[in-house]
Order: structure tokens, then sequence, then C-alpha cells
């Protein structure tokens, strides 16, 4: 999937002929041909043309506006798409088949923290980790039994709280403490990335659950609202932490995140600057391209989560398909 990213400030993007151009100032950042792309995020303030705009729609790629920190405003899309007739299905799954998904959701996540924490702890045992580990065992075997999304829901946040206690003993950079998860604002660098990662991921799942038809609005673990599409907060879970918590450890790690060039405060808040933004971007990009399946093949990440939406539209049309989440091994 082809994304125009535009994170630095005060950009401008016009149509010449078939290919978009950020400039900014009198600089060209980019040209990209339009039938390359897929969708556009533009961070903070830049501007796009009118006639920019009326073409992007016209070959359906949407546009999504966010803030520095990756926080959606608002997405404009084409007024042909359109959920209806998923949407009625989705409307006609009952209670029992979405709290079996709701249930596999949420055991996938905590399975994958658990993986994620354990592949972890043989790198650098820690008793902290070693007890999160065996605390979200413990959670996967009551959500297996749970009865209710508010029980699951508890647990879900349980076994958050558990592993990110345990996230800062993987840090190995003097320079990156983490504590606890804040997120609005975050907290410190840590958390200013994980924050901006969870929302570039979850644009990107939001547009490939439209590019197949679903109504992101009907979803079977969180809840709906006009101003939150809850279908990518459900089929996001299950790749946090594959995607991007791998990604944030990995870039504090190896030291490519510089603490003193790559962020910015204000608002009481910690955020990526216009630096690291471009190179958070430039990374997660990389960690998209290539991924090793459950069934040992290699494939790119955007097929590995654009099947696991195809698989949750098979179930929409076959609630007896019940829909797995991807799980790491």
């Amino acid at each position: 999937m082809r994304t125009l990213y535009v994170s630095r400030q005060g950009c401008y993007i016009s149509l010449k002929a078939e290919t978009l151009i950020v400039k900014q100032g009198e600089n060209i950042q980019a040209e990209v041909q339009l039938p390359l792309i897929e969708q556009i995020l533009i961070f903070g303030k830049s501007q796009i043309t009118t006639q920019a705009i009326r073409s992007c729609l016209w070959r359906d790629i949407p546009i999504a506006y966010l803030s520095r920190m990756g926080y959606c405003y608002g997405r404009l899309m084409p007024i042909e798409r359109g959920y209806r007739q998923l949407s009625r299905y989705q409307q006609l799954l009952t209670t029992t088949d979405k709290l079996i998904v709701a249930q596999n959701i949420v055991i996938g996540k905590l399975k994958n923290s658990r993986t994620f924490l354990q592949r972890q702890q043989r790198r650098n045992p820690s008793t902290t980790t070693e007890m999160a580990i065996k605390s979200l065992a413990v959670l996967i075997q009551k959500a297996q039994e749970s009865e209710n999304i508010e029980r699951l829901m508890g647990l879900e946040g349980a076994g958050a709280a558990q592993y990110f206690a345990a996230f800062g003993e993987c840090l190995n950079n003097p320079n990156f403490v983490f504590l606890a998860r804040s997120r609005r604002p975050p907290g410190n660098s840590v958390n200013a990335m994980l924050s901006f990662g969870y929302q570039i991921l979850w644009n990107h799942i939001l547009t490939l659950i439209e590019l197949q038809g679903l109504d992101p609005y009907y979803a079977c673990l969180h809840q709906g609202t006009e101003r939150h599409a809850a279908l990518a907060s459900d089929l996001i879970e299950e790749f946090r932490t594959p995607i991007i918590d791998s990604l944030v450890l990995w870039l504090i790690n190896t030291k490519v995140m510089n603490i003193n060039e790559d962020f910015e405060y204000y608002n009481s808040g910690c955020y990526l600057n216009s630096s690291g933004r471009t190179k958070y971007i430039k990374y997660f990009l990389q960690r998209l391209e290539e991924v090793q399946n459950q069934e040992e093949e290699k494939q790119p990440r955007w097929d590995l989560i654009t099947q696991q939406i195809k698989n949750f539209k098979d179930f929409v049309y076959q609630p007896t398909k019940t829909y797995q989440p991807y799980l790491i091994r």
C-alpha cells in the first residue's frame, strides 16, 4: 500500500498533470504520480490545492488530516464510497457472535504481548518481566472464560498495565526512560513514539477497512460513535505489539532516535518534531515491507493486515467462520 506522508510543516501540495508535487517554500520535497497513491496523510499545518483534492477524490484516494503527533482530525473521501451492503450484515451480527470475536481479539492481543515479553526475557532477564509474563497467562485464561464485553475490556486494560510495566525493562538506552503508559498528552519520548505509531497504524487500518467495503463504525469489542471508527480500534489490537512496540524498542535500543534532536515539548506533553516524524515514518515503512507469517512464508505486512481484514469480512458474511486474530510466534 503506497501512502504519501506530508510530515514537514508549511508544505504546499499541488497537482501537475498526473503528479502530486509537495513543496516547502521553493524546495520540492516529493513528486508522486497519482496512480501510485492509495492514501495521503497530512500532519500539522500544510496545504493542498482544490485541484489536487478533486483529482484524489476522483481516483478514490482518501486524504487524512492529522495533528503533528498523529491524531486524526478528519478524512476526505469520495461520495461514492459507502458501507451500505456490508453495514447491513454487520448490524445483523448477534451479541454472541460479537462476544466470541471480541474474546479472540483480546486473547490475541494478550498472547502477542506475552510472546513479545518472553522474547525480551530470554535476551535480558528481569524479575518485572517474569512477573508480567505470568500475569498475562492468568489474564488470557480469564479472557477465555469471560461472558461479557465489559469484563473483556477490563482484562485488556489489566493486561496492558502489566505489559507496559515490563516494557521499560526492555530498553537499554539510558537516554530513554519508560515507567508507565501516558497518552493525552504523551508524558515522555517513549510515549510520544508509541502514540504516534498507534495513530498512523490506526489510520492505515481504517483505510484498508474502507477499501474492503466494511463499515468502520460497527465493531465487536469497542463501542462506535460518530467520532470513533471502532472497527479500526478492534483490528489494530493484534498488531500493536508486533508492529509498533517492536519498532519503538528497536529505534531506542539501536540509538536511531536522538533524545535531543527528535522531540519537542509543549502543552505539558512530549511529541516527535519534524526530524523525529520523518525518521520514524522511514523505519515504520521499512518494517511493513516484510514479515514471516504463520505458515513460515514471507509476505509484506500490508498483505498480512489486509488478509486479516478480509478474514473479518468473511466473518461478517458468515458468522460461523469466527474471526481469528494474527498471533506472533
